[in-house]
């Protein structure tokens, strides 16, 4: 099976690899650093297996293993950790597989026999816990995933059970709740209509049409958005 290791310090990764290379059923086919370039990496080799540290610069752990698995075969995750036992009752009670740093030989290969994929519940929960907001936001485009930061982003909006999200070089679909949208990002993104999120720093003003409707002037773009009258309120 392949194995993709992702750590922010080169000697895990070195030991770690060594340590896979000694299983004749394991292989390493790629290393990642980050958590954006563990994105990167999975598409270009489809690794049956991530070993994910967490506590990455950048994008961590965590966001990396949420994105990666809207992979159409995404890897199975086995976190790597340096965590207190009280930290890690969150990964017991999400039945989320990880090794407790430094990691022993037959831990790891007992960790990689029983990997099993994560369902995105599983991961989302493991999120709020650590109160931790995405950088970016996921999408699949013709079966690939693109990563748009969040502070390209101009807007989400809601259309059944898809969401838009407007950002500066396009728009691209997602398959996530505007209210969970609203509670990760609210800081940073206004609800302005039940079903629209427009980023603070991109409101330019507000219209009125000749019907009484009121309507968002953004920065930059030309696009239309209706403020509800509740919202034109508060």
């Amino acid at each position: 099976m392949k194995v993709m290791i992702v750590d922010d310090e080169r000697p895990a990764l070195d030991r770690l690899a060594s340590m896979i290379g000694d299983d004749k059923n394991f292989e390493v086919c790629a290393e990642a650093i980050n958590g954006m370039e563990a994105i990167k990496m999975a598409e270009a080799f489809r690794p049956d297996i991530a070993l994910m540290d967490i506590r990455m610069p950048g994008m961590d752990g965590l966001e990396a293993a949420r994105h990666l698995s809207e992979m159409e075969e995404p890897p199975a995750v086995i976190f790597t950790t340096a965590y207190g036992e009280h930290a890690l009752e969150a990964f017991d009670t999400q039945a989320v597989a990880y090794l407790l740093k430094p990691i022993r030989q037959e831990k790891l290969r007992e960790a990689l026999e029983k990997a099993t994929r994560l369902n995105k519940a599983q991961l989302n929960q493991l999120a709020e816990g650590e109160k931790t907001t995405r950088t970016h936001i996921c999408a699949r485009v013709r079966g690939n995933l693109e990563l748009i930061p969040v502070s390209d982003i101009l807007y989400f909006q809601a259309d059944q059970k898809y969401v838009t999200v407007r950002h500066i070089y396009g728009e691209v679909l997602i398959e996530e709740p505007l209210k969970a949208l609203e509670e990760e990002f609210g800081e940073d993104f206004m609800r302005i209509h039940r079903n629209a999120l427009v980023s603070h720093s991109r409101m330019a003003g507000m219209n009125k049409t000749t019907e009484g409707r009121f309507q968002l002037v953004m920065k930059d773009i030309d696009d239309s958005l209706e403020i509800s009258r509740r919202h034109v309120a508060a």
